[in-house]
Formats: C-alpha cells, sequence, structure tokens
C-alpha cells in the first residue's frame, strides 16, 4: 500500500467519524446505525449495543429526545492503516448537551457534559468504510 492509498483510508475513517457526531447533532441519532457494519459494536462503560438493529434501536431512543440538542466537538483524530480493509483510530470528544423542553433556538451556554474519546475499529464494505466497533471512554464528566 502506497502512501496515497493510505491517506485515502485515513480520510474515509476520519469523515466517518465527523458523520456520526453530525447525524446525532442533527436530530437523526438512529441514522447513526447506518455508519456501522451489520456486526458492529457500540459501547460506554458497561453499555453495549452489538448489531445494528440494537444500535439503531439504541439512537432511536437519542433521536426521541426531542428537548435535546447536543454538540460532539471532536478533534485529534489519529487514524491507524492496517490493510486495505481494516483500519484503528481514537479522536476526542467534548460533548455539550442541553435538555430543554421548550424549542429554543439557543440554550444556555454550560460546562461540557463529558471530555472523552472514541476508540474506533473500522472495516470497509461494500458500502463503504464503517465502523465494526466503537468505544466512547468518558475522562471527565
Amino acid at each position: 500500500m502506497d502512501d496515497v492509498q493510505r491517506r485515502v483510508i485515513q480520510r474515509a475513517c476520519e469523515r466517518l467519524q465527523a458523520a456520526y457526531c453530525h447525524v446525532i447533532d442533527d436530530g437523526q441519532a438512529s441514522h447513526a446505525a447506518d455508519l456501522f457494519t451489520d456486526d458492529g459494536v457500540w459501547a460506554a462503560g458497561k453499555r453495549e449495543f452489538v448489531g445494528i438493529d440494537a444500535i439503531r434501536r439504541s439512537f432511536q431512543v437519542r433521536q426521541d429526545n426531542k428537548a435535546r440538542r447536543s454538540r460532539h466537538v471532536c478533534s485529534n483524530a489519529m487514524i491507524d492503516v492496517q490493510d486495505a480493509d481494516n483500519a484503528s483510530g481514537t479522536v476526542y470528544l467534548v460533548l455539550f448537551r442541553h435538555d430543554d423542553p421548550d424549542d429554543a433556538a439557543t440554550r444556555p451556554a454550560q460546562l461540557p457534559e463529558m471530555v472523552g474519546v472514541y476508540r474506533d475499529t473500522f472495516r470497509r464494505t461494500d458500502a463503504g468504510w464503517r465502523f465494526s466497533r466503537r468505544d466512547v471512554v468518558v475522562d471527565f464528566a
């Protein structure tokens, strides 16, 4: 694999990380499941959802909470390419979140809900790069 191929894979994985944040923050959290392989895993602490259907059901609960507004701010992405079909990586996460039953355009500014890191495993599929596993590691809450 040459440097160009490696960088194309790295960028595809970085875009997947960003797409995950955008669908959740845009009120379409259940679509986050589309970013996982069929046997994908999403885990945070003791919670673990295995398979695209379980992941979709979990994120549908988030999507149904119309009072919540969130912004995932991610940085310092590091993607390691193992081969043409597999990669792994991390990205730092700062999560701002506010629940308000009134659909006000602007929510009050608050400290971040949490600071942590996503630890990701990626796999190339027929549909493109997908998460095969995404672990949320909370460092500060």
